[in-house]
């Protein structure tokens, strides 16, 4: 900081899940390290998950559930309910999976903004950053300017010449597109209407159909890098939207486990994220197809370590990975799709190999197969040779590697950390002015 600078107030308010709480650990770390005060916003179900990085916490109850394993619960039957939905086509998924999700996620809404209020109010920040998918009108009156941080798949934007959000469908083909929005937009119709119905109620003006959270007026971040941004029929205006590439945290070194079979060879990590480790009879075919495969196999399994009886000596299960510590020394990552997961691969420049099962992991799976950044391979329909050849041609793309490490220089050299915060420091800067301004 200069001497004109005074240390500033951020606080962050993520949604309750681990892929968008860890992107804004990553810019709240270059805050803190230019001098300046993150605090987060923080479901007690999460308390002491950003504690352990050593910033503050302001609990904001998201839903009436009161503790972590209550969360981990809820989710954990969530999950087991809809597991079968997970076969389904995106299209067929939006009934199934995704209206009930934007149910949970309005009534997370609705029931924290008393709290929020007043959460805001006690602590006065300079700027608030929002990673959601919903829009809590308390964040539009606190008094500051409000940052939209959007960190699923940059089709959460919509645009005429973009994907439908959730769709996975391709970029170069939109013979199916319309068909997609119009199921979206009829069987999200209820639930949007009870959000409006909200909306209204605090004062706010509705939101257009199938939409529930709008553009910020002052800055928005897709955690999108540049380079695989889709070409827009209405370009996004550079003073309100930056494409930052994925915001990677810092972690701690990690040690790689000795593996008593195939110690010498290529080394693969699968995680399909928070949610995704529930999905034990998956990673249970995974671990019966690596035991017979030259390669090493980190996985990520969750609570549900102990459940995996017979692990083969090229496997090593663990709760939980320090992903970005364990990525570089990778040679290809398997995951959901997940866009943490995803920038975390794009930053390190490795390839991926994407089982998507719901939400953005299909728009993510398919645009790294059409890019050449990678693959995607069904959650559920394959056989073990079928992953086995997958694996086998990523790892010999030899100029799929060449493009990875040519992004991945491409995004360290963009240092997205320090963009972002420079970005939401420029826009703190702006002071309380126009604050108030509505948002489109």
């Amino acid at each position: 900081m200069t001497q004109m600078e005074r240390p500033r107030t951020i606080a962050f308010l993520p949604e309750a899940a681990y892929g968008a709480s860890l992107n804004c650990v990553a810019i709240a770390q270059e805050l803190r390290d230019m001098g300046h005060r993150p605090v987060f916003l923080c479901d007690p179900g999460f308390a002491g998950m950003f504690r352990n990085y050593g910033f503050e916490e302001l609990p904001v109850a998201l839903s009436p559930l009161k503790s972590e394993a209550e969360i981990a619960d809820f989710w954990q039957r969530f999950i087991d309910q809809h597991r079968p939905h997970f076969h389904l086509s995106p299209l067929e998924q939006i009934a199934t999976y995704e209206v009930p999700a934007w149910n949970a996620i309005v009534d997370s809404a609705i029931h924290a903004e008393p709290a929020l209020k007043k959460a805001l109010a006690q602590l006065k920040p300079d700027i608030v950053c929002l990673d959601n998918v919903v829009y809590f009108p308390a964040i539009g009156r606190a008094g500051c300017p409000w940052v939209r941080i959007v960190s699923c798949a940059e089709t959460e934007i919509p645009d005429a010449n973009v994907p439908p959000y959730t769709s996975g469908l391709p970029a170069a083909d939109q013979s199916g597109w319309a068909d997609f929005r119009a199921a979206y937009v009829g069987a999200l119709k209820p639930v949007h209407e009870r959000y409006n119905a909200f909306l209204v109620s605090v004062g706010e003006a509705k939101m257009a159909p199938g939409e529930f959270l709008q553009p910020s007026p002052w800055l928005n971040l897709l955690l999108t890098p540049q380079a695989i941004a889709y070409q827009r029929r209405q370009p996004l205006d550079p003073r309100l939207f930056a494409y930052i590439g994925g915001a990677v945290r810092s972690e701690a070194p990690y040690d790689l486990p000795f593996f008593p079979k195939h110690n010498d060879k290529p080394l693969i990590y699968v995680g399909f994220g928070s949610l995704g480790a529930a999905d034990t009879d998956l990673f249970r075919r995974l671990i019966e197809t690596f035991a017979a495969a030259p390669y090493r196999v980190l996985m990520s399994v969750g609570p549900y370590k102990d459940s995996y009886e017979h692990v083969p000596d090229n496997v090593h299960l663990e709760y939980w990975y320090p992903q970005p510590a364990v990525i570089p020394q990778v040679d290809l990552f398997i995951h959901h799709g997940g866009n943490n997961s995803l920038n975390e691969a794009l930053s390190f420049g490795k390839p991926s190999l994407v089982m998507p099962y719901c939400w953005d992991g299909h728009d993510n799976a398919q645009r790294v197969s059409e890019l050449g950044l990678g693959a995607k391979l069904p959650r559920y329909d394959w056989t073990g040779p079928d992953l086995l050849a997958a694996i086998r041609t990523l790892l010999g793309d030899a100029a799929m590697k060449r493009r990875l490490t040519q992004l991945s220089r491409d995004l360290a050299a963009a240092d997205s950390r320090r963009r972002a915060a420079d970005l939401i420091l420029a826009t703190a800067g702006a002071g309380t002015e126009g604050a108030r301004r509505s948002a489109p």
